[in-house]
């Protein structure tokens, strides 16, 4: 599987609502950190995940970490050329 594009070395902080959203797995979408279809044409697809109640997530730009979409601080690690 090819590498994704590293949207950003940092999380970024939401208080989502309840309701389903697609994490773009690709680092491809102009609509950071969700999925805008640029993926199209590639091996990637975008992850749906739910949130059932208001809570403030950590949602990962870096596109390597363990618990996406949700950041682990791997960006922390990450060389630039990765």
């Amino acid at each position: 599987m090819s590498k994704p594009k590293i949207a950003g070395k940092r999380p970024v902080i939401f208080e989502l609502e309840p309701g389903t959203y697609y994490w773009c797995r690709c680092g491809r979408s102009g609509d950071q950190p969700y999925c805008d279809g640029s993926h199209k044409g590639t091996e990637f697809t975008p992850i749906e995940f739910k949130i059932e109640e208001k809570k403030e997530c950590a949602l990962c730009l870096c596109k390597h970490s363990g618990t996406q979409p949700f950041c682990d601080g791997t960006h922390k690690s990450l060389k630039e050329d990765e």
